[in-house]
């Protein structure tokens, strides 16, 4: 079932979107597993510098708890625009094509104007949850010794700082819920078509709105694959990245007609 277009202004239409069922995150899965096993070395490409981006998180924030939870948490907000080249890959491959890693770049060539307006977007949330940590790891625990594993159970296990640490992730669920609406169809709507970024956003945050529980269950997948990466040591990621990317095309393609 499609939900009807709305027309913004003379210019601007906002594609229409689809209903689906609770199957189809699952069905987006399987779908990227194929896509990354017929173009087996541009994805694991690209999952080896997602894996690298992780190394960084980890040696350089590892020390300080606000940091490496904002870097975190930045690396969910900034890894849809990353894997652009993974959503180029696949749609070459729904046209029959297969991808070298430069074939790939190709993606950054087309609509870049929009694309950047969207890496900015992506840039200031991620710089406002690094704000906002900041400002709950010094409120609360200025003196606490800056590592995670004190950290753990000195903060989060701590009653003491229970209320706080529930509304630090009420805050932080409340903005990835957020990035995640306006994300989830953006970047490959933009090397797809020809559309503004806002235009992407708005049909990314109304597939979302229309499929409700299967969007969520999906970012539950998401999450859930990208954490299994970083608690594999970062191997996990060389796979999982690639894969959700690949799957990502298509539930573009699934939710946007």
């Amino acid at each position: 079932m499609k939900d009807s277009p709305i027309q913004l202004d003379q210019q601007v239409a906002v594609p229409e979107v689809r209903r689906i069922g609770m199957d189809r995150p699952m069905v987006w899965l399987r779908s990227g597993w194929r896509d990354m096993r017929a173009n087996p070395i541009a994805s694991v490409a690209y999952g080896l510098l997602f894996a690298i981006a992780g190394d960084f998180i980890l040696i350089f924030a590892w020390r300080t708890p606000y940091l490496f939870t904002a870097a975190v948490s930045g690396f969910f907000l900034i890894a849809p625009l990353l894997a652009g080249g993974l959503y180029e890959i696949s749609r070459r491959q729904s046209e029959g094509q297969h991808s070298t890693f430069f074939d790939s770049l190709a993606c950054w060539g087309r609509n870049g104007e929009s694309m950047a307006m969207f890496g900015l977007l992506m840039a200031v949330a991620t710089f406002m949850w690094e704000r906002i940590s900041s400002v709950f790891f010094a409120l609360i625990i200025p003196d606490l010794a800056p590592d995670l594993w004190a950290f753990v159970p000195n903060v989060l296990l701590n009653r003491e700082y229970r209320g706080l640490a529930l509304t630090w992730f009420f805050i932080g669920a409340t903005l990835a819920l957020l990035v995640f609406s306006v994300s989830a169809v953006s970047i490959p709507m933009l090397i797809d078509r020809r559309v503004t970024a806002i235009t992407a956003m708005i049909t990314s945050l109304r597939a979302v709105a229309l499929n409700i529980v299967p969007m969520l269950l999906w970012a539950a997948l998401v999450v859930m694959l990208t954490l299994a990466g970083f608690a594999t040591l970062l191997f996990g990621l060389i796979v999982f990245m690639p894969l959700l990317g690949h799957a990502s095309w298509h539930a573009y393609r699934d939710l946007v007609k």
